[in-house]
């Protein structure tokens, strides 16, 4: 794989608010400063976008390792949260992101197959791997029949 450059804008609106938008994303996005630091309540920060950047960053290569090894997922949920921490003489900091995901698979032979998957997707996760700050993660397994329409 050569060298990807992923680009996206920001336009400011009004107050703390902007738009963000990509070249290969169909919709903007309004941003906005947490209203805990003065931005609009009901609107996407860039703290948040980070944890959710990190969270969604360790769905989609624990959902590629699951292709990969023929795993069949009856489900998956992630909680994830970021904490702040107060650096002296510099401000604000993530001190850690902590993902939570919960993971059904359909066997209990499936539960060692996700766990040792989930365990490769947190090594391999390009967005914790790029960043300072520990992101930790917390996975449930369960083996789970499918439901069965009718």
């Amino acid at each position: 794989m050569s060298d990807e450059c992923y680009k996206v804008s920001v336009t400011w609106m009004q107050g703390r608010e902007g738009w963000a938008q990509a070249p290969d994303v169909r919709e903007r996005l309004l941003v906005s400063a947490p209203p805990e630091f003065g931005g609009q309540p009901g609107t996407w920060s860039p703290e948040s976008l980070l944890v959710l950047s990190a969270a969604g960053c360790y769905l989609s290569t624990f959902l590629f390792f699951v292709e990969r090894e023929g795993l069949t997922l009856i489900g998956y949920h992630a909680d994830a949260e970021g904490r702040l921490e107060r650096v002296p003489g510099t401000g604000f900091r993530f001190a850690e992101i902590i993902i939570r995901p919960m993971v059904m698979v359909e066997s209990e032979e499936g539960v060692a197959v996700a766990r040792r998957l989930l365990e490769k997707a947190e090594r391999a996760c390009i967005v914790a791997n790029s960043l300072k700050t520990p992101v930790r993660v917390e996975a449930q397994v369960e083996a789970m029949a499918p439901l069965l329409n009718g």
